[in-house]
């Protein structure tokens, strides 16, 4: 008799590995299909190695202003295969794990291409022929891709797209990077500190678009001063791949357009959702806007069937996928669980200064009606801030004027994507101002600067 599974999950991203771990501690039996690698597209090609290559190029950074701290080094270079290579290798140890970890919780995983047929088994394509799968509920965790734009898709040779930026076959000498969300502009600092002469094309009419429009300003300056082009309000109408190089006819906010040359050009506009061949237009799945709709418990419009992660709505973070993974299998266990908060996720950007948020914008609150109080600090007139020599940076938090609430909180510096947490865990207790303005710091801390501009917020800045 074929094994019935509590849960089947298809994809071993951070959303359906997680997913795996929580059914099997609640007693389920679950079975998890992965057609590639284990830990998904964070772990293999996104969040984790992009994470390794910034910290080499953070230490090279460092070590050339060695003399800024009374250290003198002579000679400093970087050899950028062993570079890489490191990234992979952090990617392959964590990927590891995941394998360890469906070990120790005992979980089936099943090498191969799953497709839901209509009455909700599933058919797996794997080395050795197709398998059928029965279980009781469906998971549906299989992530995203790069998005592609006519003319710009990755050609294997001058245009990337993230793959190809993190397994690079040069060092670009020039490079142009087309979107500036989190991808675009962690590739853009990666290759502008290693030397790069780097241009970003933004199509909106700031950087970094979803932060708050006060962190996108400062983080334009602080990318500009480190030497990277930027320009806004503009886009990349035709494309021409030459012998060595490949020139781009770029049209600018003035409506006027100009050709360059780049040695690599990174595609970071955006994602697609992996929803074909995988049975939904047969069991009459919803998507909006091509990306599958779910409720706050990760349930589809088909009963039995849920979705997570980057295949269902934003925010697209790896967090989020494992954080609604939780929510999904507890439901379908039947435990009493609180929907998904979206506006309770931390986005982090690992950029120098590094970027992080939580919950609405200043321009957002004010669109919800909202009476703000605004509170600011500088990192420059943080002590610990200006003894690790990192004195750019800036810590903003949003009030509703009437309640107290912490409707959001944005920064933008060193270790900034560290501190945003203590922020959502003060507005997921639903803490006022009253709270936070008690609660004692520890000295000297750059966790500080959030006190201190909660008390900004309401006249009472002690520091500045």
């Amino acid at each position: 008799m074929s094994t019935i599974y509590d849960v089947a999950i298809i994809g071993g991203g951070p959303g359906g590995y997680v997913a795996a771990i929580r059914a099997s501690q609640l007693g389920l039996k679950p079975v998890l299909i992965e057609r590639e690698n284990l830990g998904g597209i964070c772990l293999n090609w996104g969040c984790i190695p992009t994470k390794a290559l910034l910290r080499s190029a953070e230490i090279y950074s460092t070590i050339k202003h060695a003399d800024e701290f009374g250290i003198s080094v002579e000679g400093v270079k970087f050899d950028f295969d062993a570079i890489i290579k490191r990234s992979r290798k952090v990617s392959e140890k964590l990927t590891q794990g995941v394998g360890y970890l469906m070990k120790k919780n005992k979980i089936e995983v099943i090498e191969g291409e799953a497709a839901i047929a209509k009455d909700k088994s599933l058919v797996v394509k794997t080395g050795k022929g197709d398998q059928t799968v029965k279980a009781k509920n469906i998971i549906i965790g299989t992530g995203a891709r790069a998005r592609n734009l006519p003319g710009l898709e990755p050609d294997g040779k001058f245009i990337w797209a993230y793959r190809e930026a993190l397994m690079p076959d040069i060092m670009p000498k020039k490079l142009c990077v087309i979107g500036s969300g989190a991808i675009g502009v962690e590739f853009a600092n990666f290759y502008n500190a290693l030397g790069a002469d780097v241009t970003i094309v933004e199509l909106a009419d700031r950087i970094v678009p979803a932060e708050d429009a006060e962190i996108s300003d400062f983080a334009l300056k602080a990318f500009k001063k480190s030497g990277i082009k930027i320009l806004t309000q503009s886009s990349v109408k035709e494309t021409k791949p030459g012998k060595k190089d490949i020139s781009l006819t770029i049209e600018g906010k003035d409506g006027k357009t100009k050709t360059e040359s780049f040695d690599r050009v990174i595609t970071a506009i955006g994602i697609t959702p992996n929803v074909e061949n995988i049975g939904l237009e047969a069991l009459g799945i919803e998507l909006d806007r091509g990306f599958i709709k779910t409720d706050g418990w990760g349930k589809t419009n088909v009963a039995n069937i849920y979705a997570i992660g980057d295949v269902t709505n934003p925010p697209w973070l790896a967090h989020k996928a494992s954080h609604e993974a939780i929510i999904a299998v507890e439901t379908l266990a039947g435990h009493s669980v609180k929907p998904l908060n979206g506006n309770l996720i931390p986005g982090c950007t690992y950029t120098t200064p590094q970027i992080a948020s939580v919950g609405l914008t200043e321009d957002q609150a004010k669109e919800k009606g909202h009476k703000l109080k605004v509170g600011k600090f500088p990192f420059q007139a943080n002590g610990k801030a200006l003894a690790l020599g990192e004195p750019d940076g800036m810590v903003k938090t949003i009030f509703d004027a009437k309640t107290g609430e912490l409707l959001g909180a944005h920064m933008i510096g060193t270790e900034v994507t560290e501190l945003i947490q203590g922020y959502a865990v003060a507005m997921g207790l639903e803490t006022t101002e009253h709270e936070l303005m008690e609660t004692v710091f520890p000295h000297p801390t750059l966790s500080e600067m959030m006190h201190e501009s909660v008390l900004d917020a309401y006249g009472r800045a002690l520091h500045y």
